[in-house]
Parts: structure tokens; sequence; C-alpha cells
């Protein structure tokens, strides 16, 4: 596999967030987000190529039960299924951040999918595979990330249309810095929305710092 990076840090986002957690970063990425935090990891422009084994080694070095696989976009790689099983069969829990736009088909269902509904200031509004809510579980996450009144409208929409009945694990983060946390905390309690407010907070504790 391509890895652009393996690191600790706390847990930013998601019903997992402050946790400490070990982030196995897989390199290339089909989408060019608006937002995205991780632009050095869309290509495979300074990545390493090693195995799973590799990959095991060094996340136990690490002494943290939870690792998160992402990217990038880590299902772009078909050996990130691979190494997800052989994660959770060593003991750890095991988070997949996905863009919502590659297939969950075939992956373990012990991992704990969080899986990305694109807005329209994304750039990439429309992306959602609808088949992917056939492998949505009551474990799994769906993020929204909100830059503005068009993308909270989208979003609530998609709730409405599709959501209903599979998670109640339903997050809405506000794009940094584009929308205050505030105003969009005001939308959903305005809307009486049953969906986890929250910051995405590494971007508050180290910024921008890669490895982090």
């Amino acid at each position: 596999m391509l890895i652009s990076e393996i690191f600790v840090s706390i847990q930013g986002e998601s019903t997992y967030a402050g946790l400490p957690c070990v982030f196995v970063r897989l390199a290339g990425c089909n989408l060019r987000c608006s937002w995205c935090d991780t632009p050095y990891a869309r290509s495979a422009e300074g990545a390493k190529e090693v195995s799973a084994t590799h990959i095991l080694n060094e996340v136990k070095q690490f002494k943290c039960d939870l690792v998160e696989i992402t990217g990038g976009e880590p299902l772009l790689q078909e050996g990130a299924k691979d190494l997800a099983v052989r994660l959770l069969d060593a003991g750890h829990g095991v988070l997949i951040e996905t863009n919502g736009s590659v297939s969950l088909a075939g992956l373990d269902e012990r991992a704990v999918k969080i899986v990305d509904f694109k807005c329209p200031s994304s750039g990439h509004a429309g992306s959602f595979l609808i088949d992917n809510l056939n492998f949505i579980t009551p474990a799994d996450e769906i993020k929204f990330v909100i830059g503005n009144r068009e993308d909270y409208d989208s979003a609530k929409k998609f709730l409405d249309e599709y959501l209903s009945g599979r998670t109640q694990k339903l997050l809405f983060a506000p794009v940094k810095p584009s929308l205050e946390p505030k105003v969009l905390a005001e939308w959903i309690l305005r809307d009486r929305l049953k969906v986890r407010f929250q910051l995405q907070l590494h971007t508050y504790i180290w910024s921008d710092e890669r490895g982090r």
C-alpha cells in the first residue's frame, strides 16, 4: 500500500473525538475538496510503499488501541480492507474514514465506517454513492462538513430523504474558518435536528500542522 504517514494524535472528529488514536493515512484521492486539510495526501508523491505487516508493526509501537485508516481516500487501495481485518484481529478498534464516493462493499463489519456526505461548497456535491447506504449500520457514522447555508440545507435534505433509521450517529462540523461555529449551532438548535455538532478538534489544537 502507498502510505502518506502514520502518527498518533488526538482524534479530532466523530463520536470518538478526544481519544488518543493512531492514524494510518493512505495516499491518493479521487476528489479535490475545496476545504481539504490534507492536500499532501491527494497523490502518491512523497508516499512510501509498504506492506500491511510493516504498518501493523509501526502501529504496535504507539501502544494505542484505537486506529483510524484514512486518506486521501483509503478505499481506493484494495489493501485497505485486508489491513482493517488484520488490525481488528490484533485487537484494535478500527475506524475507516471515507469520502462516500467509493463502495463500502467488502469491509469487515467490525470496523466503524465514518462516511462523508459532500456538500456543495466542497465542489463534489452528488459524489455520495447511494448504494453505500446498504452497508451503513447503527455503529457507523455519517459526517457533514458545512461551509455555508446551502451546505446546511443540502445536508438537512439528505437526512430527511435517506438516513431515517440507518444510524443516529450524524455529525455536523463547520468549515474553519468559513462558517462560525456559533452560526451552525444556532441553525441546528432552531431546526431541532437530531445531529451531533462537532468542531474539528485537531485544527484548534495544532492548526494545520502535519502529522497531528
